[in-house]
């Protein structure tokens, strides 16, 4: 039986009765050390060239980390020539501390400060693997054997430190596999490596605990790194580090709740690239500090900017629903949660706390715009169309003509079996309720004292002339109608009627003012008893009135409203009734 659970063994977590992370709050940004140039680098099928890896390291900067692990150099020649590389070009900000790994092997400790000569700050990282199927199977090694190769590395790097006075250097120590060790032995190997470095005000020391591979739930790894923080000595001048990796999913989580239960550092990568399943996603967790009303002290403003790097030095392409990230995050296709967005944006004040349903943060905080966030499939209803239009082309659709206008949307989708694009809903919108046919507005003139004049083309007219229309009511739109009924017979009665000044992102940017600023009209009339729509845009608001009646009365001839008293689809072939001739 190839599926078979039996060959597995539960894990057994610690018992741990007076646990006190659960009842913390994380108030503040960990620090973080980014490892996408080394953890991150070794998991790629084509390891980054030098090129790309100072891309990434800018990158890195730019976003404001101030710890960034550069390599493995005594075990690569390309990272350490990228090491160097930045040493020697200065390009390392003053403020920020290079990390290199290494082996607790001489040789390899010793090839790694040679990389490190010349920085101003760095952290050499030194490791070994202490679980008891590494110590076991792998090193063939009891448990004092492991923890003399702890100490054995410990004194190697405090003592080749010595040789190189001029830069600031700080020791990290990660008891490889911690996830997977006793925490008592554990314990036991850090506070030797400890007492070897004895840690002061003057010099901090990190011990990092990584969850090398995920075995367990993430509140018991919190336990786990609880269990040290509580009993570890030199506490107060120490930096305890968690490095999660994802291999159940819950990379982020296992790292918050590290936190919560006495960790000062996070190691992680951008967008969560490493061996395996991924590291710890940093930008995940710090946004998710960011939506908490945390500094997460990084700068991911420019997401996209991130997104393009990432992609382009590891060749790995962010999933459209990786958190914050994805392309798709912040996209809506349900109706109703369309319908909730649209109504709480319009909401939304600037200086507000964001209240936005669906929509954790405000998408513009991540170089993102309100146009991605509604995408109008078959399984959206009137609101994301309407949400469109009005984002996109400045159309604040009744919501009369919304619910006229959203079988018409639905059966495109449907045909079109995917999302409409903006462009195309636009287009939608204007053949449905704008129909430049059969009927044609040529000029109008509106005198108070003379009333109405205009002349309407009609391509089915008898004579092949215009109409002329003369009338005088209350106002230019009933004399219009009422003319239209006199002309054609029916009985056209208006229904509703709104008017705007059109102000969309398209008109922003040609900076449409006074007499260049376009109007929107709406009307909705009954002929003969049934409803029919029409728009108009124009420069003037009269003008767009009179238009939009009449392509209401278009929009009646094409779905065959006047001659069967039914709205059809728009599909139906336009059926033109014959005017009246003007006396």
């Amino acid at each position: 039986m190839a599926f078979n659970h039996k060959k597995y063994q539960p894990f057994h977590p610690i018992q741990k009765t007076d646990r006190q992370w659960p009842n913390k709050q994380i108030t503040e940004a960990p620090k973080w050390c980014a490892v996408d140039l080394r953890d991150g680098n070794q998991a790629l099928i084509e390891p980054m060239n030098v090129d790309q890896k100072v891309a990434l390291f800018q990158l890195l900067v730019k976003c404001g980390f101030k710890e960034i692990e550069v390599g493995f150099p005594a075990a690569s020649q390309p990272d350490f020539d990228f090491v160097r590389k930045i040493i020697d070009e200065n390009m390392i900000p003053h403020d920020v501390s290079i990390q290199a790994l290494t082996q607790a092997r001489e040789p390899l400790v010793e090839r790694t400060f040679e990389a490190l000569n010349g920085a101003k700050k760095a952290v050499v990282h030194v490791y070994n693997s202490t679980s008891p199927v590494q110590r076991d199977r792998v090193f063939g090694l009891d448990k004092a054997g492991i923890k003399a190769i702890a100490v054995a590395g410990a004194t190697m790097v405090q003592n080749i430190s010595h040789r190189y006075p001029d830069t600031q250097w700080n020791f990290e120590y990660s008891p490889e596999s911690f996830s997977a060790t006793e925490p008592d032995f554990a314990l036991d190997v850090c506070n030797a490596v400890l007492d070897v470095w004895q840690p002061n005000p003057s010099q901090r020391a990190i011990i990092n605990l990584p969850a090398t591979v995920e075995c367990t739930t993430p509140n018991v790894f919190a336990d786990q790194v609880e269990f040290i923080h509580e009993r570890i000595r030199y506490r107060e001048w120490i930096d305890i580090s968690v490095h999660t990796h994802n291999d159940r999913g819950c990379a982020v989580a296992a790292a918050e709740l590290a936190v919560m239960a006495g960790a000062d550092r996070v190691e992680g990568t951008l967008l969560g690239n490493g061996e395996r399943t991924g590291n710890m996603d940093i930008v995940i967790m710090a946004m998710n500090l960011y939506t908490q009303g945390i500094n997460p002290e990084l700068n991911l403003a420019d997401m996209d900017e991130i997104i393009r790097t990432v992609k382009g030095c590891t060749n790995i392409p962010v999933h459209p629903r990786h958190p914050w990230a994805g392309e798709l995050v912040f996209t809506a296709f349900s109706g109703s949660h369309q319908d909730a967005i649209n109504k709480c944006l319009q909401q939304q004040k600037a200086t507000a706390p964001w209240q936005v349903a669906y929509l954790p943060i405000d998408p513009i905080d991540l170089g993102r715009s309100y146009q991605e966030i509604i995408r109008v499939n078959s399984q959206s209803g009137k609101g994301g169309a309407a949400f469109i239009l009005q984002n996109e082309y400045g159309l604040h659709m009744p919501r009369w003509l919304q619910l006229a206008f959203s079988p018409v949307v639905q059966k495109a989708t449907e045909h079109h079996q995917g999302a409409l694009s903006p462009e195309t809903i636009h287009e939608l919108f204007l053949s449905s309720f704008s129909p430049d046919a059969p009927w044609v507005l040529e000029h109008y003139n509106w005198d108070d004292q003379k009333g109405l004049t205009a002349t309407i083309n009609s391509q089915d007219s008898p004579s092949g002339q215009p109409y002329e229309l003369n009338e005088k009511s209350d106002g230019p739109l009933h004399a219009f109608v009422s003319a239209m009924s006199k002309q054609t017979g029916f009985n056209i009665e208006i229904q509703d009627y709104e008017e705007h000044a059109i102000h969309s992102p398209a008109q922003d940017e040609t900076h449409q003012t006074g007499s260049q600023a376009q109007a929107a009209t709406y009307i909705n009339i009954k002929i003969n008893g049934v409803n029919a729509y029409g728009t108009a845009i124009a420069t003037d608001t009269l003008g767009a009135a009179l238009q939009a009646c009449l392509s209401a009365i278009n929009y009646a001839v094409i779905n065959d409203v006047i001659t069967n008293n039914v709205v059809k689809d728009n599909e139906v072939e336009c059926k033109t009734p014959t005017l009246q001739q003007s006396a």
